[in-house]
């Protein structure tokens, strides 16, 4: 068993010949490609209105001059990053947004002086406003800091939206959660990929609905 032995199974039947072996990479390559495609296409398809109603409320705060807040772990994370990037660079049309795992120095202190539990919370309490907008990624949709951030953002009067793997786990249905996008997959790799699919539609809804309201 090696270390991508999870990702690449038949690496550990003896396989060791270039020929053969080129021709099993290509292959799970090509599977992993097309389940990623189908996937994307289902989850686009599954939240098309959720995403319309999303994306209007928070254009709406924004314009209203609300900030975004947007959190995740790990590789949600990164995707929390990306969708402050992808609102930013629009003359005109640049809603303020903010990510929580976006300095070091915050996430160490809180980590090490309260615990990982209460780092999106305390920066929740510290930042957010009502009016303002939290948005939060969760692969698996129980990541238990995700959820606190998530009520205290809602008990703030803060517009809440979850982008969740697993059907939405703990996130799906829960009541301090206005909008959840939900992506019906277990495999963490399919899961992140949708993530940052509907963020980057999201975010083009979120300022085309921003630009619209702007013509006069």
């Amino acid at each position: 068993m090696t270390g991508t032995s999870f990702l690449y199974p038949f690496l550990s039947d003896g396989a060791r010949e270039a020929g053969p072996l080129l021709t099993a990479l290509a292959r799970s390559a090509r599977e992993k490609s097309d389940e990623s495609i189908r996937l994307a296409r289902r989850t686009l398809a599954d939240n098309e209105a959720e995403l319309v109603g999303t994306a209007a409320a928070i254009a709406e705060r924004t314009r209203a001059g609300g900030t975004i807040l947007a959190l995740g772990n790990g590789g949600s994370a990164c995707d929390a990053l990306a969708l402050v990037r992808l609102l930013s660079g629009r003359e005109g049309l640049d809603p303020r947004a903010h990510a929580l795992s976006a300095d070091p120095a915050i996430l160490t202190a809180l980590g090490n002086d309260i615990g990982i539990s209460q780092v999106f919370s305390r920066q929740v309490g510290a930042y957010g406003r009502p009016g303002d907008v939290a948005v939060a990624f969760s692969t698996s949709g129980q990541s238990t800091n995700v959820l606190d951030a998530l009520e205290a953002a809602h008990k703030t009067g803060m517009l809440t939206v979850a982008i969740a793997g697993y059907g939405g786990g703990s996130l799906a249905g829960n009541p301090s959660v206005d909008h959840c996008l939900v992506v019906e997959s277990d495999s963490v790799h399919r899961v992140q990929e949708a993530q940052a699919l509907l963020s980057t539609v999201l975010c083009e809804r979120i300022l085309r609905d921003g630009s619209e309201a702007a013509t006069p």
